[in-house]
């Protein structure tokens, strides 16, 4: 990748965090870019609509073209026009908010969600961001259906989500996460209760054909006061029905039939059959 492009990504990533503005010294001290340099970024990000300057302030803010481009996307991919039915009846169903999460590389992206919760506390994260795959439901639930050198290396990679930034119960260890996802592969779908983050609990399922790769995973969650595990377990037959449905609808998007393929840049690796371990 050139610099040039480096960086201007980088700004862009940067500002997507800061939908009021930030100014140009602090960009380019949190990017560790010299000032004149990001300077030149913004303005030619200016000049391409990608970005704008505030009047009052002169902060640099996004503009909504890369906003407009994914939504376009997005509509294009038929990922929603066909996954909505799906969940909004599993949200109906579970009276809690159900999402879709699509598998990209070696990414975990939401892109869909339905609420069901009526009244009380709602639990509704952003959309569109990548998921922490070691200590999200969404995350272990891809994981499980990895061979597990694969699913150690995109872990270790991406970096194991830590209580202090999740939730108290987010394992801390490898050999922690490698026990919960044989508990999950038993059940055939993940369950946690405080990992993603406190007070909170999820559960969610791979979509994939038989003998297919996952290609998404779809994700209950709700305070954990009143997403229970025994709530949980009750919910399990209904969401392997919603994956399953999916799974066998999918092939009609393009982004439901090609996970794995790398659409982010990084073709992954082959999966291997790796032995279990104490076999």
């Amino acid at each position: 990748m050139s610099g040039a492009l480096e960086k201007s990504l980088a700004v862009l990533e940067y500002l997507v965090d800061y939908p009021d503005g930030a100014q140009l010294v602090q960009i380019a001290t949190d990017l560790n870019q010299l000032r004149s340099g990001c300077h030149r970024t913004l303005q030619e990000l200016i000049r391409f609509g990608y970005v704008r300057q505030l009047p009052t302030r002169g902060d640099y803010a996004l503009t909504t073209k890369m906003a407009s481009m994914g939504m376009s996307f997005m509509s294009k991919s038929g990922v929603v026009d066909i996954a909505q039915p799906v969940i909004n009846r599993l949200a109906q169903t579970t009276e809690e908010l159900v999402r879709l999460a699509i598998v990209d590389g070696e990414r975990l992206t939401l892109m869909a969600k339905a609420q069901g919760a009526r009244s009380g506390l709602r639990y509704d994260p952003d959309m569109g961001i990548d998921l922490r795959l070691s200590c999200s439901a969404a995350g272990q639930a891809w994981l499980m259906t990895l061979p597990e050198d694969l699913a150690i290396e995109y872990v270790t990679r991406q970096g194991l989500g830590q209580p202090r930034h999740y939730g108290p119960a987010a394992p801390t260890s490898l050999r922690a996460l490698l026990k919960l996802l044989d508990e999950h592969r038993e059940r055939g779908y993940s369950v946690i209760e405080e990992s993603y983050a406190p007070g909170m609990s999820s559960m969610a399922a791979p979509v994939q054909r038989k003998g297919g790769p996952a290609t998404g995973v779809i994700v209950i969650a709700g305070p954990a006061m009143r997403l229970t595990a025994k709530r949980m377990q009750q919910f399990g037959p209904a969401l392997l029905a919603a994956t399953e449905e999916l799974g066998i609808t999918g092939d009609a998007s393009p982004l439901l039939k090609s996970a794995n393929a790398g659409t982010w840049g990084n073709a992954p690796a082959k999966p291997k059959q790796s032995p279990r371990r104490g076999s």
